[in-house]
């Protein structure tokens, strides 16, 4: 029948729009909320799946019947009554009242007592109901709504609907219970078009518990997912380096598939700055290009001023400064992809200016990458170049590394049969500098190995060859000539001749040697018990010989080799450079033994074990430079790593690394880390690398109750005596609303100078939130602070693969 065909829609246009704008990428936490909603579910109607999708099930319901029930009908057939328990249901959306009159002729319908509705949005309850068909005018009086698919709940004396208009009068929105309203939404008036996708709200006021802390006369605002241009949510915050420092986003809907988003922003004790994004998507790819720009910085002016200050190595007090970042990428076919990674700065010390983290510190380069990128089922490849910018004032343009112009790789595996397996690595590179003379590199590794294994034990000999080839530029290749030549005859290099260097001068250097490897490994397991506990033990012993001749390389520059640290996937490794400048010779055995724990109703592992040494059988003499000490025969560093879980929350682990030839510790790592409840967490780590760093880093989220709970980090470096940051905060929770307050102390600058900041945020749940996004800041503090971060892999502590080209241009900048 038709009495609600156009009625049953309207309530949804409740739950689009007061809460239109609280869309977060983190869910909120509702566990603090009373179970039973403020519009408890209706016991004798069927429910709406769960998680059932509003717009599909306004969709599937377009097509259906409306089906009417009631304990009497009377009236005549011009005008239908219906008494006693009326139910109008009509897909996932159901009408229930005590009376309903219909009159037919003039079409219009009128709802008395008890009056409910509930689809798979929302879920209300009024006083009455009445509209008019053919006018397409309906009428709501005082009621109370429960959102369902998001959580929400308030009210309204009345709503008017006219077609896609209608008005919302004396409304209220809020996601906190009403006996305790910790924050609501009040308007005397909202206007909403549900075809034009806005919301107009008059005399709006936000409260806090009876305190209003915003009052908006009008403002407008998007009732659907559809972006809308207007003002997002500012940022507020506080600190010694930027004194107040206040952003406010502004949202720009350009089309369909592009948006950009402006920035203002407002330091006092610095000025203003601009930024911008732009964002676009398309079939093939998508991008996003950023921008910031200040006219002037009075932290200059005011860094120029200090007694240490040396102008040489700062930008202008009257400089302007910017940073230019794009990221970006297109699909040509199923194999191939075209990709760019582009950074820009204003100068060398922008990024710890504008950086809020120790990573911004630690930086010293930013590198700008494009290229076509192929993979496939055995290979992948890339046609690339890369350039570098100085991020550390301290440095010169000297340090920097070689710009690849271009570089492109083919890298080929593949298996051919059960036990053989054939491969191809190959590079050919452009070295240039601004400051320094290049080359140019070509570089291949063929290989072919056999895979010989079964349930416990694997043998896989490798055998490879490695040709690299160089042309080098005449000012290079004399540049080498010459040092060859001084220390060849010991005279300082200022006296060598061009006679005296001839022998040694060379162009097209280029080096050709196999490598040789196995790696073989057993399996061993048993069943055990500890403590009423079934366990399966493993014993995992693994040798790794390793064999390469020696081909003198002193007259190979180094374009960007480098050694790798020595690590326990370093010992597995054919070459301990990171690059083909220098392949190492070896004569070499390690030895490594592993041992767990897992148990065996879960899998869980409760200990490890793992220890490993190499046994150098003969001197390794290629180095990286003639000051470089070979690598001696003997016994490399022993390398120790454990960890033990003595309870589910409970995880212990230590990494050791000593040397037998010196008696000395070169690396020493512990890291403890406690599970509190279902969010609290405590992170102890100490770390020694000899003569390089000793820090301590002590981090936690400790929940007091199930409101409050407490922050903090202290991360010190016992080496200088000096605190690198230390975080104190409090943070209290209910079911609506959150409040989080954090100071921060930290190193600003690679003086050492410290930074002090306080954040403050008030989160709205349902709504949005206001002041500095304290989250960022914990998360990256405290390891945790977000349980599901221990649970995701964490980068590699080596040397990053050097065909990763984002390595060198981490996301530090604001």
């Amino acid at each position: 029948m038709r009495p609600v065909l156009r009625l049953l829609p309207l309530p949804f246009s409740i739950a689009l729009c007061l809460p239109a704008l609280a869309a977060d990428e983190k869910p909120e936490s509702w566990a603090l909320c009373p179970i039973e909603d403020p519009v408890p579910v209706f016991a004798d109607v069927p429910q709406p799946a769960a998680g059932a999708n509003t717009e599909q099930a306004r969709a599937a319901r377009a097509n259906q019947d409306t089906h009417i029930e009631g304990n009497q009908l009377g009236g005549t057939e011009q005008n239908l009554e219906y008494t006693g328990n009326v139910a109008l249901k009509r897909g996932d959306q159901f009408l229930g009242a005590d009376n309903l009159k219909y009159d037919q002729e003039s079409d219009t319908y009128s709802a008395e007592g008890h009056v409910r509705y509930q689809d798979a949005g929302i879920r209300l309850v009024a006083e009455s109901a009445r509209g008019d068909q053919n006018a397409d005018r309906h009428q709501i009086d005082n009621l109370q709504y429960q959102l369902v698919s998001r959580r929400g709940n308030g009210g309204a004396d009345r709503i008017d609907m006219k077609g896609p208009e209608g008005s919302l009068l004396h409304s209220t929105y809020s996601t906190c219970d009403p006996a305790d309203r910790r924050w609501e939404l009040r308007s005397r008036r909202i206007d909403v078009n549900t075809e034009t996708g806005w919301g107009v709200a008059h005399g709006a006021t936000v409260r806090l518990g009876h305190v209003p802390v915003l009052y908006m006369p009008w403002f407008k605002f998007p009732i659907d997912d559809q972006r809308h241009t207007g003002l997002l949510y500012p940022a507020l915050s506080h600190s010694g380096r930027n004194g107040l420092d206040y952003r406010q986003p502004i949202y720009l809907n350009l089309a369909p598939n592009y948006d950009a988003t402006l920035n203002p922003r407002y330091m006092s004790k610095r000025g203003f700055a601009f930024g911008a994004e732009f964002r676009y998507l398309y079939r093939g790819g998508a991008g996003k290009l950023e921008g910031n720009y200040m006219h002037r910085d009075d932290l200059l002016e005011t860094r120029s001023h200090e007694p240490e200050f040396v102008a040489a190595r700062n930008p202008e007090p009257d400089d302007s400064r910017g940073l230019f970042r794009f990221n970006g990428y297109h699909n040509l076919n199923t194999h191939w992809q075209a990709r760019a990674n582009l950074v820009w700065v204003s100068d060398a010390r922008y990024v710890e200016d504008f950086a809020n983290n120790l990573g911004g510190l630690t930086a010293s380069t930013l590198t700008s990458t494009a290229g076509l990128y192929g993979v496939g089922q055995f290979w992948n490849a890339a046609l690339m170049a890369d350039a570098w910018q100085l991020s550390d004032f301290n440095l010169t343009k000297a340090t920097l590394p070689y710009n690849r112009l271009p570089r492109a790789y083919f890298k080929y595996e593949r298996p051919l049969g059960r036990w053989l397996n054939v491969g191809l690595h190959s590079e050919a590179v452009r070295f240039q500098h601004d400051l320094r003379d290049g080359g140019t590199r070509l570089d291949l590794k063929p290989t072919v190995g056999l895979n010989f294994e079964g349930p416990s034990w694997y043998i896989r000999p490798t055998l490879a060859w490695r040709y690299t080839d160089y042309r080098l530029d005449p000012e290079l290749a004399r540049s080498i000539a010459v040092t060859r030549a001084a220390r060849a005859l010991g005279v300082p290099a200022n006296s060598v001749t061009d006679v005296m260097m001839r022998p040694y001068y060379n162009e097209s250097p280029n080096r050709s040697l196999p490598i040789g490897s196995v790696d073989m490994g057993l399996f061993f397991d048993r069943e055990t018990e500890i403590k009423g506990s079934r366990f399966l033990q493993t014993l995992e012993p693994r040798l790794f010989y390793l064999n390469a001749p020696y081909r003198e390389q002193d007259g190979i520059p180094l374009f960007d080799t480098r050694p790798f640290t020595f690590s326990w996937g370093q010992m597995f490794r054919d070459n301990r450079y990171s690059g083909p400048d220098r392949q190492a010779d070896a004569n070499q055995l390690t030895m490594a033994l592993t041992t767990r724990f897992l148990r065996q109703s879960d899998g869980f592992e409760r200990a490890s074990m793992s220890l490993g040494q190499i046994r150098y059988f003969e001197d390794s003499r290629v180095t990286l430079s003639p000051s470089e000490a070979p690598l001696l025969k003997g016994k490399s560093a022993w390398i120790a790593d454990a960890n033990y879980a003595p309870t589910d929350r409970w995880t212990i682990g230590a990494s050791y690394q000593w040397d037998p030839k010196f008696r000395r510790e070169d690396l020493a790592s512990l890291r403890a880390r406690y599970l509190i409840g279902d969010d609290g967490v405590v992170n102890l780590t100490y770390r020694h690398r000899r003569d390089l760093l000793e820090q301590g880093d002590f981090s936690f989220l400790y929940p007091i109750s199930p409101s409050w709970s407490i922050v903090g980090r202290y991360y010190h470096s016992f080496m200088d005596n000096k605190l690198l940051e230390g975080i104190a905060g409090v943070q209290w929770d209910s079911c609506c609303l959150a409040v989080r307050a954090v100071v921060r102390r930290y190193v600003r600058n690679r003086e050492g100078e410290m930074n002090n900041s306080i954040q403050v945020e008030f989160v709205l749940k349902g709504l949005g939130s206001a002041g500095q996004d304290t989250e960022r800041t914990l998360r990256r503090g405290i390891l945790g602070y977000y349980r599901d971060d221990l649970y995701l892999v964490p980068p590699s502590n080596t040397t990053p693969d050097p065909d990763d080209d984002n390595r060198y241009a981490p996301d530090m900048l604001p």
